[in-house]
């Protein structure tokens, strides 16, 4: 539509002649509709478009619709439209018009070329309103925007909290009885291991629906590291991977960390330990974890209780996971997720 003709001679004199059948049909088609000769000048608007602009078809036929566009989308339209009509391509377009009450909706316009025996006679286009769409992609948006910033300052005020808690504890174990500190060391390294799991929480792409398996590689990197570093490695396997919630994919985290914390715990400083992650993906989604080390487990350090099995019995529990065993070679510590929500299914190939 790049160019406007006179009224009187908005007529068409192609093959696609707009014969009174075609005008009684567009007229009562439920949607707005133009179209435009070989050079691009407009030569039809259905009644849908006239209610909709309230404007006479002579009117609009005169140039009166661009009058309707929107300063801001006027050039981009302007230029996709000058570009179909040039490669005589069907274009796709969304851009706001004025209504006859002065507000601005959002439509959707199709354009396609006319062709008869591969002559060119113009376009045929029709428009959607769609502004109920894009206002609610807008609100989406903006709560998306809102719930990011929501979670980065309770991200930021957790953490801020387990490093106070991370001090205090380390003050009160070096003011405890010598047997005590032992004790007082494998709590503070909890609480470390509770903030690396927050952070990694918060660090996911997409924190509404976390991928599995990139999850654990990277706590797991993580937890490597926070305790005898390069002597405990932690491996995640499995060919497939899931989308699980945060209190699922949070509850794992913590269980994890537990099993390394125990592994850790019961050997000495000198020996390396190793933890091994094995996902199956089929629905029920399950893990299978195993720990050991290349020397026997010692009976624990002094001081320091022995509490990951009902620890992480109770982390399995809040976010109903099946759990079982005992992460050794001969009992595998068995990890069941609860039925993933569909929306957060990948989607077949």
């Amino acid at each position: 539509m790049a160019e406007e003709i006179p009224a009187e001679t908005g007529v068409a004199t192609s093959p696609f002649d707009l014969g009174d059948g075609f005008r009684r049909f567009a007229d009562h088609v439920p949607l707005m509709m133009w179209r435009t000769d070989h050079a691009g000048r407009t030569v039809y608007h259905n009644e849908s478009w006239l209610r909709f602009t309230g404007r006479s078809l002579d009117e609009e036929l005169q140039g009166g619709w661009r009058c309707g566009l929107h300063p801001e989308d006027f050039a981009r339209h302007a230029a996709t439209v000058d570009a179909a009509f040039a490669a005589q391509e069907a274009f796709t377009i969304e851009y706001r018009l004025r209504r006859h009450d002065g507000a601005y909706r959002w439509l959707l316009d199709t354009g396609r070329p006319l062709r008869e025996d591969g002559a060119f006679h113009g376009f045929l286009g029709s428009c959607f309103d769609i502004t109920d769409r894009k206002n609610a992609e807008e609100d989406s948006a903006r709560a998306l925007v809102e719930k990011e910033t929501l979670l980065a300052e309770i991200y930021h005020r957790v953490r801020n909290n387990l490093q106070v808690m991370v001090s205090l504890i380390g003050l009160y174990g070096r003011a405890a009885p010598e047997p005590c500190r032992g004790s007082f060391d494998a709590l503070g390294q909890r609480v470390r291991a509770i903030a690396l799991v927050q952070q990694h929480l918060h660090e996911a792409p997409h924190i509404a629906s976390i991928d599995l398996q990139d999850y654990l590689r990277r706590l797991a990197a993580g937890l490597g590291n926070l305790r005898r570093p390069g002597r405990i490695g932690v491996i995640v396997e499995g060919g497939n991977t899931s989308l699980v919630e945060p209190r699922t994919a949070n509850a794992l985290g913590m269980i994890v960390a537990e099993v390394v914390a125990e592994c850790l715990d019961a050997t000495a400083e000198t020996v390396s330990c190793f933890i091994s992650i094995r996902i199956d993906a089929t629905a029920p989604v399950r893990l299978s974890v195993v720990s050991g080390s290349g020397e026997a487990a010692a009976e624990g350090k002094p001081g320091v209780p022995m509490l990951g099995p009902r620890l992480i019995a109770a982390y399995a529990a809040q976010a109903e996971i099946a759990a079982s065993g005992t992460a050794t070679s001969a009992d595998p510590l068995l990890l069941e997720l609860p039925e993933v929500r569909p929306d957060l299914r990948p989607s077949a190939p």
